[in-house]
């Protein structure tokens, strides 16, 4: 196989951010050549200050687009939608609380939300939160969280995980084994916890059991180091979590998803050579490069792409791991609705906002 082949195949297992609310010549040209297997958009590749037939247009026209470039008929179209901060969307499409105010209204909100995602174009949310909000002065997660409780956080994020599969979006538990406990922002360093496999048992993990329970299709990685249970490497890269623990102990059989590769407690090691073929070998499917946080450069994607490349080429990367990691993807994306962009009428939107005045109003009470 070729090494254009090789890169070919790493997009396979990538999710790849766009430039803006057009493509690029660099956009056209990663689509064409890695073709990758899905898309993560962000607030970047919505017009701003246009009306929402306008920007709709422009969206639509985008997905179009990237279609025709990475020709595939089937993709995985992504947002990080979760509520509160984390929306990326213009309105009319709706800001829903965080996920600590929405207690009993979760499977309804998550519902809602996905009528708003499907109308995008939109099949895999990055939803939900499976954290629990255990450290108070928490930087990154807080009351992006369902709970303060393993028992609370189970509840909330398994009642929003089946609202969007009941009504037709893909679901994301993240960030494994748990980002809660945290009091470092894993987008700016890499956070260190130093937590027992006992400890995750009594707590961090008792939401993901809960959504994996459930068949979630997918688990986000958490960009974490937990020395006591493997002190060389971040979760992301951790064959002791991401495999004895996720896969054996818990038996996810899904797509495990790192989380981006460009934040910046991880991005520095995927610029050695190898990092990638560890990432799979521990347990990784598939990868987010967002172009979002660092640089909307390519170069570093192209350097990821070229070291997977290079380790199928020299045989330090497996290739039956690879394998099962693409079965894994392709058992999912045959399974994954494909969605026309289409405009939304008055009335949901005004019952979806008075949704989240009373979620909101919930979260006072």
């Amino acid at each position: 196989m070729s090494v254009a082949q090789h890169l070919q195949e790493f997009g396979h297992h990538l999710i790849l951010g766009i430039s803006g609310t057009q493509l690029s010549d660099e956009d056209k040209r990663a689509l064409s050549e890695l073709q990758p297997v899905g898309v993560i958009f962000f607030a970047k590749n919505f017009l701003d200050d246009a009306s929402y037939e306008i920007w709709l247009q422009t969206f639509r026209e985008l997905i179009d687009e990237i279609r025709q470039y990475a020709e595939r008929d089937s993709m995985f179209f992504s947002l990080d939608h979760e509520g509160g901060r984390v929306v990326r969307t213009p309105v009319p499409i709706t800001r829903f609380p965080y996920a600590l105010s929405l207690q009993s209204r979760s499977r309804q909100v998550a519902k809602a939300t996905a009528v708003e995602l499907k109308s995008l174009g939109i099949n895999l949310s990055w939803s939900p939160v499976a954290d629990i909000y255990s450290h108070p002065e928490n930087p990154v997660i807080g009351s992006r969280a369902f709970g303060t409780t393993p028992e609370t956080a189970a509840k909330g994020a398994r009642e929003y995980y089946l609202g969007l599969q009941e009504s037709g979006i893909l679901g994301c538990a993240k960030h494994f084994p748990g980002h809660g406990d945290t009091s470092q922002d894993s987008h700016l360093e890499l956070p260190i916890l130093h937590l027992t496999k006992e400890d995750l048992r009594n707590r961090e993990l008792i939401p993901f059991k809960a959504l994996i329970e459930e068949q979630i299709p997918l688990i986000m990685t958490a960009h974490i180091l937990f020395p006591n249970i493997d002190p060389d490497v971040p979760a992301t890269l951790s064959r002791n979590i991401l495999t004895t623990i996720l896969r054996e102990e818990l038996g996810f059989g899904g797509v495990v998803v790192s989380d981006d590769l460009d934040m910046k407690a991880i991005s520095e090691r995927f610029t050695t050579k190898g990092t990638v073929a560890q990432a799979i070998h521990a347990g990784c499917d598939l990868f987010i490069i967002s172009r979002n946080i660092n640089s909307s450069s390519l170069e570093r994607t192209y350097l990821i792409a070229q070291d997977f490349a290079d380790s199928l080429g020299n045989g330090s990367l497996d290739k039956s791991v690879v394998a099962a990691a693409k079965q894994r993807i392709d058992n999912l994306l045959a399974v994954t609705p494909q969605y026309l962009v289409h405009t939304l009428d008055q009335d949901t939107l005004k019952e979806h906002a008075e949704l989240a005045i009373a979620s909101s109003y919930q979260e006072i009470g």
